[in-house]
């Protein structure tokens, strides 16, 4: 009995240090990117967080590193977009609070749905600070991030399902992400929000998120059934179709801004 109830009170130790350490790791970005002009120190602060991919033998590295590219691209696209709201604190607050449920109530979760909701999450925001930052980059650059987004962010849905096939289809919704950049870099618009600062709403992260939830439901249809049935995927198609249709035919029309 004595023996349970220290590994109990070792849990909860455990559970509250992890709680602080990454309360603390969010309102140490904010701090940093409020005082520095430069965010090479606010990245550093993300690299330096993510240490335990590198802690063990050097050939899981790379398995490592790609089991935790959702993350790394949540967090990456935090400081760009805090360093994009900058002037707004109410804002750049709200941004630091969303970071900390990321990593304490979402990033933890291994449910299915929260895979998913993880890699949704992680092209929204990755897509978003994406565009924020490359309105004068080479598209080349663009293709290859926007490459990245995909290939994680399917790779990470798909390791929920064990699929033996995992890397090609990841390859390939890459690849259809990196054909997305190279046509959004040019046919980008953005939207502005009250009170947002330079944080804007990009088309291409809608259009993205919208295509990433499409192709999860063909693919749990496929998994489970071993061919995609109409009825699993009707309604997201007729959601997705319709969503892209008003964003082009519609908000392309208003000036709210592009970037």
């Amino acid at each position: 009995m004595e023996f349970l109830k220290s590994s109990k009170r070792r849990s909860l130790f455990s559970e509250l240090v992890y709680i602080l350490l990454n309360v603390a790791l969010a309102i140490t970005i904010l701090a940093v990117v409020l005082t520095i002009d430069s965010p090479l120190p606010a990245f550093g602060l993300v690299v330096l967080s993510k240490w335990r991919v590198l802690a063990v033998r050097p050939r899981y590295w790379f398995a490592n590193v790609q089991a935790n590219m959702v993350d790394g691209i949540v967090s990456v696209s935090f400081v760009v977009l805090l360093y994009a709201a900058a002037g707004v604190p109410v804002v750049q607050l709200a941004l630091t609070a969303l970071y900390i449920g990321w990593l304490l109530f979402i990033k933890p979760r291994s449910k299915r749905f929260f895979v998913g909701l993880q890699a949704g999450i992680a092209v929204f925001f990755g897509v978003t600070a994406l565009m924020t930052l490359s309105y004068d980059w080479m598209s080349s650059f663009v293709v290859l991030a926007m490459w990245l987004i995909g290939y994680s962010a399917a790779r990470h849905v798909l390791s929920s399902y064990e699929d033996a096939h995992m890397s090609f289809y990841s390859l390939i919704w890459g690849l259809v992400f990196a054909e997305l950049g190279w046509v959004l870099y040019h046919w980008t618009f953005a939207y502005t929000l009250p009170g947002m600062g330079n944080v804007r709403l990009s088309q291409a992260a809608l259009v993205t998120v919208v295509l990433s939830f499409l192709a999860d439901r063909a693919y749990s249809s496929y998994s489970h059934h071993g061919t995609i049935r109409s009825g699993d995927i009707m309604l997201p198609v007729l959601l997705s179709v319709s969503i892209i249709f008003i964003l082009l035919l519609f908000f392309n029309r208003l000036a709210m801004g592009t970037i």
